[in-house]
């Protein structure tokens, strides 16, 4: 046997994508590369790691075998790495947090200062659907979750971070009711929250348009298409520019908070409990340095 780190790297990450091409986009390899290491690798075994039916890659009882070990030793090697900082007297570790799609305007002004007197510290953030972000906490798969809503029959503990403001908009400041209302997928907190205000207050609609992220919904507005309830989080631009206007509707904003959870009684590792702290001490700082213009509102 002579195969290398580099292949049990590519090999998991076209286990974990079940895709060469995906698996070469992530690893920033061209797709042929890929396949080479893929090939040599295979080619250590008399046993087939993966095999391809119709234009589809499956990967083998065997290969999901060897998968595990290599994920085993690839673990170890960022843990001598860490060890070797740490008797350094460097904080060192991996931190992973899923956030709420929109919690991407919040969270990386709470990371950087973080990041900037631990350098030693890895992160993993995944931006996704509140859907995904809850499954990935309660799969104990993630330290942190950031989300703007408390999920149901899930014990958790929080830090509040921030006000979340919902506000219906448009790319003009009169609301015209010829046109529709643009939702979010579902599964989406905006979603959700939009729904019972309307519902509650005009009846039941039926949905014109349904994107899938908070930008398309945004570029949808602009372009004059309809109005949303969106997070006034991401709009600063925006508002400034007046590409997008508030429009003024009784009993908005919708405010629920921006929060940091994570499962109740989990034990934090040593990056995880010195992130907390860190937001803890830093919060107000944090808040009055990058946030002024939103706390206005």
């Amino acid at each position: 046997m002579n195969y290398t780190i580099h292949q049990l790297q590519i090999f998991l990450k076209v286990v974990q994508t079940r895709s060469v091409t995906k698996a070469s986009e992530e690893l920033f390899m061209t797709q042929p590369a890929v396949s080479i290491q893929l090939r040599n690798l295979q080619d250590q075994f008399e046993i087939p790691l993966t095999e391809v039916i119709g234009r589809q890659l499956y990967v083998t009882d065997f290969g999901k075998e060897v998968a595990k070990i290599a994920e085993r030793v690839i673990q170890e090697l960022e843990n001598i790495n860490y060890k070797t900082q740490a008797f350094q007297g460097i904080l060192t570790g991996k931190l992973s947090i899923s956030s709420a799609s929109t919690g991407k305007y919040v969270i990386p002004y709470f990371l950087s200062g973080f990041l900037d007197e631990h350098k030693g510290i890895d992160i993993v953030l995944d931006v996704t659907n509140k859907s995904r972000v809850i499954e990935s906490l309660k799969n104990n798969e993630i330290d942190f979750a950031l989300v703007s809503v408390v999920p149901e029959r899930l014990e958790v503990e929080e830090e509040l971070l921030i006000e979340n403001k919902l506000y219906l908009m448009g790319n003009t400041p009169a609301r015209n009711e010829g046109k529709p209302l643009i939702y979010r997928e579902e599964g989406s907190a905006t979603r959700m929250a939009m729904e019972h205000y309307f519902e509650s207050r005009e009846g039941k609609q039926r949905k014109r348009m349904e994107l899938t992220s908070n930008e398309a919904v945004k570029q949808a507005v602009i372009a004059g298409i309809g109005h949303s309830v969106m997070p006034l989080i991401g709009m600063r631009h925006e508002l400034m520019s007046k590409e997008i206007h508030i429009l003024p509707m009784a009993h908005l904003p919708i405010i629920t908070k921006w929060r940091l959870i994570w499962l109740k009684g989990k034990r934090l590792s040593p990056v995880s409990q010195a992130f907390l702290d860190y937001i803890r001490s830093n919060k107000q700082h944090i808040l009055d340095h990058n946030f002024s213009w939103y706390l206005k509102y």
